[in-house]
């Protein structure tokens, strides 16, 4: 038979405990809801908050590699661009050679053509001078090649090689192989220097077409990115994220169980006062 006692309420104690449980409850409950997040501290789950940190922060970090991708693809493309006209420009120059190349045509006719010809050169000079996005210029002499990073980890770095498009003499393999003060004054030179552009023709279009395919294998490792990032995104919330619908059922329940328990409480309160009647 349980002691009476008056110094020692044990239903209070345990309705007192099982009050602070559900209130608890209630409270980690409502935070739920209130921010969306199952764990929003370490306090929730030390290991799983702590995993969701990690992911934070290489998402963070993607941010970084978005940018620098970004950049490489805005140098490349321009320097596409340029390389485009400047294929244009020696289809130009080459239909005026052919026509320098010409036994029939007057000198003063081929004068005029060889102008033409100066003049287009000189087109490709400053285009090639002036193709740099933020500053970086991969076409001129001497261009740097450009890195873009490829991982949150910075150990993977995506390279696109500087290639010379302009006016390089016979020198180059990869851009215009005449000079920038070649000319034709007769059908003979002029024959000589459709060689040249032929040749330029075809180095200028392969170099293009490799800076084609560099600025798609950015576009390529950009689109990767930003899908990592998306999916590392819905990773964390996996995680962390609560399940609102659940955690209003449950606050429900918890508001109920609560109510119950302050009035356990205090019937366990109330209950001493029945020893009273012994006195009596």
């Amino acid at each position: 038979m349980p002691i009476q006692s008056i110094n020692t309420n044990s239903g209070s104690i345990i309705a007192l405990q099982n009050l602070n449980s559900v209130t608890g409850q209630l409270q980690s409950v409502q935070n739920q809801i209130s921010t969306g997040l199952a764990v929003s501290g370490p306090k929730d789950n030390g290991a799983v908050w702590g995993i969701a940190q990690n992911i934070r922060a290489s998402v963070g970090a993607l941010d970084s590699v978005k940018q620098s991708l970004q950049r490489a693809q805005s140098t490349v493309d321009v320097a596409v661009s340029a390389g485009q006209t400047i294929s244009d420009l020696l289809n130009q120059i080459k239909s005026k050679a052919l026509a320098g190349a010409d036994t029939s045509l007057d000198t003063v006719s081929r004068k005029a053509l060889n102008n033409d010809v100066t003049a287009l050169i000189s087109q490709i000079q400053k285009i090639t001078s002036t193709a740099d996005f933020n500053g970086t210029n991969i076409i001129k002499t001497n261009g740097a090649s450009i890195y873009a990073l490829a991982n949150a980890a910075g150990t993977t770095k995506l390279t696109v090689q500087g290639l010379l498009l302009g006016v390089g003499g016979s020198s180059t393999t990869t851009g215009v192989t005449f000079t920038a003060s070649a000319s034709f004054t007769t059908a003979t030179t002029a024959a000589t220097f459709l060689s040249l552009v032929n040749t330029s023709i075809n180095q200028v279009n392969a170099s293009v077409a490799k800076l084609g395919t560099g600025s798609n294998a950015v576009a390529t490792q950009l689109n990767f990115i930003s899908a990592l990032q998306d999916s590392l995104t819905q990773g964390i919330g996996n995680l962390v994220d609560a399940d609102v619908a659940k955690a209003s059922s449950q606050l429900t329940a918890l508001q109920a169980k609560q109510q119950l328990s302050v009035q356990a409480l205090s019937i366990a309160n109330s209950s001493k006062t029945a020893l009273l009647g012994l006195f009596r």
